[in-house]
């Protein structure tokens, strides 16, 4: 069984060695690269105020957050419910420092490098021309963000975890293909996988060309002055015309 944790956090800035704290983290749980139903989701008093660019982002106002427990009072179950699993998050660099730093306030590990998977950087491999933020791979993908009118850790993990099976190789291999469905899709590879090499179609695909096409491309190719394959072409008819 493979177990994984699609998460996110929203913070009130950018860096903790400026001060800058946790203020909301969202947990999704994968088993198998499906999402098992499990999710953590927190607010935390940050016990400092909220700048106004961070609040734009999130829209998690101070006054809000003032009635919310401290991370020293859910820290724990977090570690809990995170366990050993391997953690994925978007540009993860970002929000593990903010959580390493949270946990290390209050006496507990940190997320090592070696169980962290940075979606932004699979993105980035995948497409290397991007663009590949989070909105950029949902539109790409056909991934319906349209909740998505404020960065939320738990809406941002839940989306995410959609983004992520589609980096590592689609929803068709383990979310929803039916028996027949799957069996066709295995046929086919096996069939295009034969002694190594692509093979023909059992069925030739039907010709996207329409009429105005081929008379389009017929008065492009007499325009020409000379085109190299003229003397092919000729060749060809001659040897048809001995034969």
């Amino acid at each position: 069984m493979i177990r994984e944790i699609v998460f996110d956090t929203e913070t009130t800035g950018l860096s903790p060695k400026d001060g800058d704290r946790v203020v909301e983290i969202g947990c999704v749980e994968l088993i198998n690269h499906i999402p098992s139903g499990n999710t953590f989701h927190v607010y935390i008093n940050p016990e400092r105020d909220m700048p106004d660019g961070a609040f734009k982002v999130h829209g998690l106002s101070a006054e809000f957050l003032s009635d919310k427990p401290v991370f020293a009072a859910v820290a724990q179950s977090f570690v809990d419910f995170i366990g050993d699993a391997r953690m994925v998050a978007h540009n993860a660099a970002f929000d593990v420092n903010f959580l390493n730093h949270e946990l290390g306030r209050v006496g507990l590990p940190g997320l090592s490098d070696d169980r962290i998977v940075d979606t932004l950087a699979l993105a980035r491999r995948k497409h290397p021309f991007g663009p590949n933020s989070l909105d950029a791979l949902c539109q790409r993908y056909g991934i319906d963000n349209a909740r998505r009118t404020k960065h939320g850790a738990l809406l941002d993990s839940e989306i995410l975890a959609e983004v992520y099976l589609e980096l590592m190789g689609g929803r068709q291999t383990d979310l929803g293909l039916g028996q027949a469905s799957a069996a066709a899709a295995a046929a086919e590879r096996a069939f295009v996988e034969t002694a190594g090499r692509a093979q023909a179609r059992p069925q030739p695909l039907p010709s996207r060309l329409v009429a105005s096409d081929i008379v389009a491309h017929e008065a492009f190719v007499a325009g020409m002055k000379e085109p190299v394959w003229g003397d092919y072409i000729r060749k060809k008819d001659g040897d048809a015309a001995v034969a």
